[in-house]
C-alpha cells in the first residue's frame, strides 16, 4: 500500500470515528437529560455523565487505534523477520506484544474515567 493510499484510509477511518462518537453522543445524551429532571442547570450528574462517557470512549478508542497502527507495522516486519531467520521468533512476538500493550492502557484508562462517574 503506498504512503498515500494508507493516509488516505486513515484518515476516511479518522473521520467515520468522530462521526460515530458525535452520532452516539447525540442519541444517548438526551436519555441521560431526561432521566435527571430534577436538577436544574447544565451542572448536573447527567451532564457530567455524558462527558465521562466521552472521555473514555475517546481513551479507549484511540488506545485501539494507535495499537492497530503499531502492530500492523510491527507484526509485518517481525513476520518478515522470522521468515528470514526463524530463531528471531521469540523476540520478535515480544515486540508484537509491546504494540498490543497500547491497548491494555487505554481500557485501563478508561475504566479509571468510568470509575469516577
Amino acid at each position: 500500500m503506498t504512503s498515500y493510499s494508507f493516509k488516505r484510509k486513515m484518515n476516511l477511518s479518522l473521520f467515520v470515528t468522530f462521526l460515530l462518537l458525535v452520532g452516539c453522543a447525540f442519541v444517548f445524551t438526551p436519555a441521560l437529560y431526561a432521566a435527571d429532571t430534577t436538577s436544574a442547570g447544565p451542572s448536573s450528574g447527567a451532564y457530567t455523565t455524558a462527558w465521562v462517557c466521552i472521555a473514555a470512549a475517546i481513551a479507549f478508542g484511540l488506545g485501539a487505534l494507535g495499537a492497530g497502527m503499531a502492530i500492523s507495522k510491527v507484526g509485518s516486519a517481525a513476520m518478515g523477520a522470522i521468515s528470514e531467520r526463524p530463531e528471531i521468533a521469540s523476540n520478535a512476538l515480544i515486540f508484537i506484544a509491546l504494540a498490543e500493550g497500547l491497548v491494555v492502557f487505554g481500557f485501563i484508562t478508561a475504566l479509571m474515567i468510568l470509575a469516577k462517574v
